[in-house]
C-alpha cells in the first residue's frame, strides 16, 4: 500500500520509520493510513438502524464508446452505427452490444444513464471532471500533473467524510493510480484542495505494464510491438510480520516509538503528533487481523469464483473490491485499464470485440452476482463510467493502419449503475438518433457525484473544509432523478 503523493519526510517521520519497518510496513504505508487516522471525524452519517453503504466506482480510462456498448444505434448510417450488432435484453425495446451478453442477461439488476454530459473532450480535464464530479476546470489546472488547487476526487472526499469501519481507511483505489506511459500524471485522482494527507489509500496491486487492457491479455492500440510485463498479474500487498518478528518485539518497538513521541511533543504539537497512536493502531490492525490479511490473498478464493470474475487484471481488481466491501471500506475506485485503455481512436472494433468488452462484461457480471449472493448488493452501489464517450461518426487516423475508431466526445456517454437502491432495469435519459448529444433528461457529473454521496449517507447540507479551513459545498446538484427506489 502506498499513498498517491510523495511527501517530504520530517526528522520525526524518519525516526518513526525504523520502528514501523519492523512491523512489515514502510513509512509510506504509515503515512497513507495517517491521512485517515488524523482526520477529524465529521460524522456526517447517522448511526441509526440503516446499515452503512459502500460504493464501487469502476473507471474506464480512455472513454468507452456508447454506440458500441450500452447505447447502440442500429438505424443510423453505417459510419455511425459501427460494426457490432445489437442484442435484445429483458427490457422490451432496450438493446445493447452483442459483446455484452452477460450484462444484457442481468439488466434487471442494473440501470443505465444514457445522457451523462460534460463540456470537455480532453483526456486530462475529462478525468478531473469525472473523478471529482465537477464539470469545470479549477483555477490553475494543469493537464500534465495534479496541483494543490485541483478539486478533491470523489474518493478523497469519501475517505475524509465517511466514518471508518473496522479501523481501515474509508476509501481505496485499486490496482494502481493513473500515471500515463508518457509520464503524464493524471489530475483529478488526488485530494487537491482538501490537502494531500487526504489522498485515497492506494492498494498497488499491479506491475507497470506498458500495455492496454486486462493483463495478461493486453495489447497496443496502434499494433506496435508489445510484450506483457509482470508476473503475477495481480499481487496485493502481503500483510504479514517479517521472519523472526513476533508480537512481543512489535510491542517493544512500539514502546520505543512512544518514548520518541514524548521527547518530540514539546517541539511538535501538530495533529500528526497528537493522533499518531490512533494511526499506529490502524497499522497494527492490518497485521494482527487475520480477516484483513485473508482479504488481500486472492489465492484462497475458490477456482469457481476466480473463473467467474476472470483470471486477469479486470477480474482480480473487481474481486478485491468485493472483499474490501466485506471488510468495511466504504468507497473503492477500481481502475479498469491503465494508459487510457479505452481510448479507441483506431482498431476500435477488433480491440473492443476481443480485448475490452468481454473481460469487462465478465467481471462486472460476476461482481453483481457475487454481491447479490452474499447479501451485499442492496448496500453496495456500483457506478461505471469513463472520462467521456466517443464521437458519433467513425474516423480513420493513419497511425492506426486505416482501421477505424472514434474520437473523444464529452457531450454524451452512458453511465452504468447497480446495487444500493438502484431500480434494476431503469433507463435514465436518452441520446439523440446518432448518439451524439442528450435528447432527454441530461445528467451531469455533479448529479452522479451527488448520487454517490447520498448513498454513502452524507447529508446534502454538509460542508467540507480545505487545507486553509475554507468551507466548500459537497453537493453541486441533485442526485440522479428516477434512479433509486
Amino acid at each position: 500500500m502506498k499513498p498517491l503523493h510523495h511527501p517530504k519526510f520530517t526528522r520525526r517521520d524518519m525516526l518513526q520509520a525504523g520502528g514501523i519497518g519492523l512491523m512489515g510496513l514502510s513509512l509510506a504505508d504509515v503515512l497513507a493510513m495517517r491521512a485517515s487516522a488524523l482526520s477529524p471525524d465529521p460524522s456526517p452519517r447517522g448511526r441509526g438502524a440503516n446499515p452503512p453503504k459502500s460504493v464501487i466506482y469502476l473507471f474506464l480510462s480512455g472513454g468507452l464508446a456508447q454506440q458500441d456498448s450500452f447505447d447502440p444505434k442500429p438505424d443510423a448510417p453505417a459510419e455511425i452505427r459501427g460494426e457490432f450488432d445489437p442484442i435484445r435484453t429483458r427490457i422490451p425495446g432496450v438493446l445493447m452490444s452483442e459483446h455484452l451478453p452477460k450484462l444484457a442477461e442481468r439488466i434487471d439488476k442494473w440501470a443505465m444513464v444514457r445522457s451523462l454530459t460534460h463540456p470537455s473532450n480532453d483526456h486530462s480535464l475529462g478525468h478531473h471532471i469525472m473523478l471529482t464530479g465537477r464539470s469545470q476546470a479549477p483555477v490553475g489546472f494543469s493537464p500534465v500533473m495534479p496541483r494543490p488547487g485541483d478539486f478533491p476526487s470523489i474518493a478523497s472526499l469519501a475517505g475524509h467524510l465517511v466514518p471508518q469501519r473496522n479501523g481501515l481507511p474509508s476509501a481505496a483505489v485499486v490496482p494502481f493510480n493513473y500515471i500515463h506511459h508518457s509520464g503524464r500524471i493524471i489530475p483529478g485522482q488526488y485530494a487537491g484542495e482538501l490537502g494531500h494527507r487526504h489522498d485515497p489509500w492506494l492498494i498497488q496491486a499491479s506491475h507497470n505494464c506498458p500495455g492496454y487492457g486486462a493483463c495478461p491479455t493486453c495489447f497496443d492500440h496502434q499494433k506496435r510491438p508489445h510484450e506483457h510485463v509482470g508476473t503475477p498479474v495481480f499481487q496485493p500487498p502481503v500483510l504479514r510480520l517479517p521472519e523472526g518478528i513476533d508480537q512481543g518485539r512489535i510491542e517493544t518497538r512500539r514502546g520505543l516509538l512512544d518514548l520518541v513521541d514524548r521527547q518530540q511533543q514539546t517541539l511538535d504539537r501538530s495533529a500528526a503528533a497528537l493522533d499518531l497512536d490512533q494511526h499506529r493502531t490502524s497499522a497494527l490492525s492490518l497485521l494482527t487481523s487475520s480477516r484483513v490479511r485473508s482479504a488481500f490473498d486472492l489465492s484462497n478464493e475458490s477456482n469457481q469464483v476466480q473463473e467467474a470474475y476472470g483470471r486477469n487484471l479486470f477480474g482480480y481488481s473487481c474481486l478485491l473490491a468485493r472483499r474490501l466491501v466485506e471488510l468495511g471500506v466504504s468507497m473503492i475506485q477500481v481502475n479498469l485499464g491503465r494508459n487510457e485503455t479505452w481510448d479507441t481512436h483506431g482498431n476500435a472494433f477488433p480491440h473492443l470485440k476481443n480485448d475490452l468488452l468481454p473481460p469487462m462484461d465478465r467481471c462486472v457480471s460476476a461482481l453483481l452476482d457475487d454481491l447479490d449472493a452474499r447479501g451485499l448488493l442492496e448496500t453496495t452501489l456500483i457506478v461505471m463510467a469513463g472520462e467521456f464517450g466517443r464521437t458519433p461518426r467513425i474516423s480513420h487516423l493513419p497511425q492506426y493502419y486505416a482501421l477505424p475508431g472514434r474520437d473523444h466526445w464529452g457531450a454524451v456517454q452512458t453511465a452504468f449503475l447497480a446495487g444500493g437502491d438502484v431500480r434494476g432495469g431503469t433507463i435514465i435519459g436518452a441520446s439523440d438518433r446518432n448518439g451524439g448529444y442528450p435528447a432527454t433528461a441530461p445528467q451531469t457529473p455533479e448529479n452522479m457525484a451527488a448520487t454517490i454521496y447520498e448513498t454513502l449517507g452524507i447529508p446534502r447540507s454538509f460542508m467540507w473544509r480545505d487545507a486553509t479551513n475554507r468551507p466548500h459545498h459537497l453537493y453541486y446538484a441533485e442526485p440522479i432523478a428516477g434512479l433509486m427506489n
